[in-house]
């Protein structure tokens, strides 16, 4: 069973998020006030207001003051929070972790972003060290075929998975990813790579193979492909 990874600003804001969630703000647009809530956790107004303005700072949750208190609603990143805490608590409670999840996606053409980050060399020498191989330059992109595989995919940034540490050079920084082994359509080993900073966001999945996936699966925009990808490390 991989343990719950708790950072310091979960450890710090969660059960503040989780009162949120407990009024209704994981659905809908909340209208509270810091007094109401420093009443319900036992805190001073002046600290669930630095709370609320860090929660905001770190796009936990989405906030409108008003002259009345403030209107909230949890974010994605936000709800992604929650979610490791409950999936953790799933799997202390079932005692069983699936060892794998299948998600189906269809092939798209993405902007070629792929074949630049994955060669740049800090990102391939960590590839090559904890994947086991040496990943072809570009993705193979695929936008979620149905509302379980958006699920499904936005499930995977619960897991811990593979870590690929971030690093800078003298033009820009480059932030952390984390992978996880798959095969595609039961035939091509690859691995699911999920940036932490990306504009597809949880409706596409990027997938990264020794070998160009289209080429050895004879794949064109519009194809169908289902990924199975492990949750634990093989």
């Amino acid at each position: 069973m991989n343990p719950l990874q708790i950072d310091r600003d979960l450890e710090d804001y969660f059960f503040t998020l989780y009162k949120l969630a407990e009024m209704g703000a994981r659905t809908r647009t909340i209208k509270t006030s810091t007094k109401f809530l420093a009443e319900k956790m036992g805190l001073s107004q002046q600290t669930i207001s630095r709370r609320l303005i860090e929660l905001e700072q770190k796009g936990w949750i989405e906030r409108t003051t008003t002259r009345n208190g403030s209107l909230i609603k949890i974010s994605e990143l936000g709800d992604v929070q929650l979610r490791k805490v409950h999936s953790a608590l799933d799997l202390i409670f079932e005692e069983e972790q699936p060892f794998s999840i299948t998600i189906e996606g269809t092939v798209f053409s993405g902007l070629g972003e792929g074949a630049y980050y994955v060669t740049r060399e800090p990102y391939r020498r960590q590839f090559i060290e904890k994947l086991g191989f040496d990943p072809f330059p570009g993705t193979l992109n695929l936008k979620m075929n149905s509302e379980y595989d958006a699920k499904m995919r936005k499930e995977l940034e619960i897991y811990p998975g593979i870590p690929i540490g971030g690093f800078k050079n003298k033009d820009r920084t480059y932030g952390p990813v984390k992978c996880f082994h798959a095969m595609v359509n039961n035939k091509e080993k690859g691995a699911v790579i999920l940036a932490l900073r990306t504009h597809y966001g949880s409706s596409v999945m990027e997938v990264i193979a020794p070998s160009c996936l289209r080429e050895r699966l004879n794949l064109k925009d519009g194809h169908k492909v289902r990924v199975e990808v492990f949750l634990t490390p093989l």
